[in-house]
């Protein structure tokens, strides 16, 4: 696991970040030889999800339908009542 001081953290930080990202393994910022906070890539998503599953899940959820390109006039609104 790689340490930086914080000092040095500082002067460097996007590169280290995008370092980080990059290898997948974590930093360790320590201020005075003693560790302070621990930088960790995020995990990446397991579950894929495509177009094409969401639709069948939606798929008969529509429980009324008009139609939606008819205007809409101010009367409509409730909350302009």
């Amino acid at each position: 696991m790689n340490q930086i001081a914080k000092s040095q953290f500082d002067a460097a930080t996007l590169a280290l970040l995008e370092q980080v990202a990059r290898s997948g393994e974590p930093l360790i910022v320590t201020d005075e030889g003693v560790a302070v906070f621990e930088i960790r890539p995020c995990p990446k998503p397991e579950v894929v999800v495509d177009r094409e599953s969401v639709m069948d899940m939606l798929r008969g959820s529509i429980l009324h339908y008009d139609d939606p390109f008819e205007p809409v006039a101010e009367d409509d609104w409730d909350v302009l009542k």
